[in-house]
């Protein structure tokens, strides 16, 4: 076990505290910020604007963040990138690299596997193992630029795992990623997407951090959405909505609600009508997603058709709609499914 502090981790503030508690000047914690998180380099040797002292002092009791990608596939069809990155206690993350006309669009991972139990999601079938750390959250961005060379943009926070069930962890990855010092991506360049966490929206909201909040509904009534997604046992609709009412009215962003469309269970006329409903009293979004179709899963995706049918009755009623552009549909995009195989090859071997 590695008994050495991970510098990555830290916040600049909480860096100067470190720097200041072994006896050297304060300044020096912004050169060593910016050289791990603006820079991104994994030795101390590459920091040349500090003395040698000081970089032995560091190498001595502290240690710098790498991830190793240990597979990446690209679809031929648009260029997307997959990449199964593992920790260093061996456990392994996905991540996808997503090139839009308005930049490169990285989804992260908060979490070794999902506690939620979405029936619809490949992230939960292997269990739950950990949290990340906030450093773990933000290395991602900073393995995938390594490997691409690429410059991340935008951050979507929808990868393995319930963001605002990792919520120190996830707050304090957003403050590295935004930091003027570091990889400078601003607030409403970065998404975050939960199932439903009452507490944690009230709590997310009174941060104002002005990121773009999503949440995955799913459903028009709870008991479609207990069927689909377990949290709905816990937190109704209405308790949700009033949480988002409460974010919108504190930090003036418009929500954003991923609607996963599938065959014969949530995808008809009056389930667009329903859901136009539930949100015409507020700034939302909707973004259609036909659901990704997982191995031995039961549910299928919604057919063209239904999906143009479902978003022009919601553009109608006045709630924008998008669908979901698909990509990386000729590899294993979907969440969990690389890792999936990944642990599958190591209980074989």
């Amino acid at each position: 076990m590695n008994k050495k502090i991970n510098i990555s981790d830290f916040t600049l503030e909480e860096l100067e505290q470190y720097i200041d508690s072994i006896g050297e000047k304060k300044f020096h914690a912004k050169q060593i910020y910016k050289w791990i998180h603006k820079i991104g380099v994994l030795s101390f040797d590459e920091m040349t604007d500090i003395s040698k002292s000081l970089r032995d002092k560091l190498k001595q009791d502290t240690y710098i963040l790498n991830m190793d990608i240990i597979e990446c596939q690209k679809s031929k069809k648009d260029g997307t990138m997959k990449f199964l990155i593992k920790l260093m206690d061996n456990c392994a993350i996905e991540t996808v690299f997503m090139v839009y006309n308005y930049g490169n669009t990285l989804c992260v991972s908060t979490q070794v596997g999902c506690k939620m139990g979405c029936k619809f999601c490949a992230s939960t079938k292997e269990g739950y193992e950990r949290n990340l750390f906030a450093s773990e959250i933000e290395g991602q961005i900073q393995a995938v630029q390594r490997y691409t060379g690429e410059k991340i943009s935008n951050v979507v926070y929808m990868g393995i795992g319930e963001p605002l069930d990792n919520f120190d962890n996830v707050i304090k990855s957003i403050n590295l990623i935004n930091s003027a010092n570091g990889l400078n991506i601003g607030a409403r360049h970065i998404s975050l997407s939960t199932c439903g966490i009452v507490p944690k929206i009230y709590e997310l909201a009174s941060l104002n951090t002005q990121c773009t909040l999503s949440i995955s509904l799913h459903a028009t009534t709870d008991e479609k959405r207990r069927e689909i997604m377990p949290i709905a046992n816990k937190y109704t609709i209405e308790e949700i909505l009033k949480a988002c009412k409460e974010y919108i009215k504190i930090t003036g962003r418009r929500i954003s609600f991923e609607y996963a469309l599938i065959y014969g269970e949530n995808d008809s006329y009056k389930e667009a009508m329903e859901l136009a409903k539930l949100l015409r009293v507020m700034i939302a979004h909707v973004n259609l997603i036909p659901v990704n179709e997982i191995k031995n899963g039961k549910y299928k995706k919604a057919s063209e058709k239904s999906v143009e049918k479902f978003m022009n009755t919601l553009n109608s009623c006045g709630i924008v709609t998008t669908v979901r552009r698909e990509l990386g549909s000729d590899i294993d995009a979907a969440c969990g499914q690389l890792r999936k195989k990944y642990l599958d090859k190591i209980e074989n071997d």
